[in-house]
């Protein structure tokens, strides 16, 4: 009997651990990476994932994956989600449906473009602008129900996209310092960096809320 509920306490806890957004998201990445190796060659196709890098006012930015390549960079940001979703490049937020209930998140191409102008700042003496390159991927079992930007993937199309890039515009050389960059730039992985991620975003959301009160009041 006590096995037995053992066992029921075990499975609750797997149960709210793989279903937690935390643990979504590290699976998500993981198929990245997995496609990363399947369908292209680590030779030319360097990926790095899960970067925090540090930002110009002093907080961070987390980074699913950035893969380096002789025809360019690709800044990628994962989404696993389901259900039904739905956005525009220019909206604030986009609005996923699930079993009749609507979830708003943030717009995925305005998430990603903050991690773009962090990577050009660190990158600035070695890369211009037209060499960095937004890609949202959505690798669950979700479905588009609106027309999507020309850099929102689902599944494998990501691999795809990044394949008509053909002409190079870095030498070795090149490949070479913007790798040393990045590793020299990004944080260990750990959990102290983990926790100052999260206390910069509250700080950062923070911030952004007593801006928005203050903008109310003018008004």
């Amino acid at each position: 009997m006590l096995f037995f509920i053992f066992g029921i306490i075990a499975l609750a806890v797997i149960s709210v651990v793989i279903s937690s957004p935390k643990f979504k998201g590290k699976m998500g990445e993981k198929v990245i990476q997995l496609q990363h190796k399947r369908f292209l060659d680590p030779t030319q196709y360097v990926l790095f994932n899960d970067c925090t890098l540090p930002t110009s006012d002093g907080l961070t930015t987390q980074v699913d994956h950035i893969l380096v390549s002789p025809f360019g960079i690709f800044v990628i940001e994962t989404k696993n989600y389901k259900g039904w979703i739905y956005g525009s490049e220019h909206q604030k937020t986009w609005t996923q449906t699930l079993y009749k209930n609507k979830y708003k998140f943030q717009n995925p191409i305005h998430q990603n473009y903050k991690h773009i102008k962090v990577l050009e700042s660190l990158l600035q003496d070695v890369v211009t602008q037209d060499q960095l390159h937004s890609v949202i991927v959505f690798v669950g079992e979700s479905t588009f129900k609106t027309a999507m930007p020309n850099q929102v993937f689902q599944g494998r199309a990501w691999v795809n996209f990044i394949k008509t890039f053909q002409t190079p515009v870095f030498s070795d050389v090149k490949m070479r310092r913007i790798q040393h960059t990045i590793e020299k730039y990004s944080l260990e992985r750990n959990r102290q960096t983990e926790k100052l991620h999260l206390d910069n975003l509250k700080k950062q959301h923070s911030e952004q809320n007593v801006a928005s009160q203050a903008v109310d009041h003018d008004q």
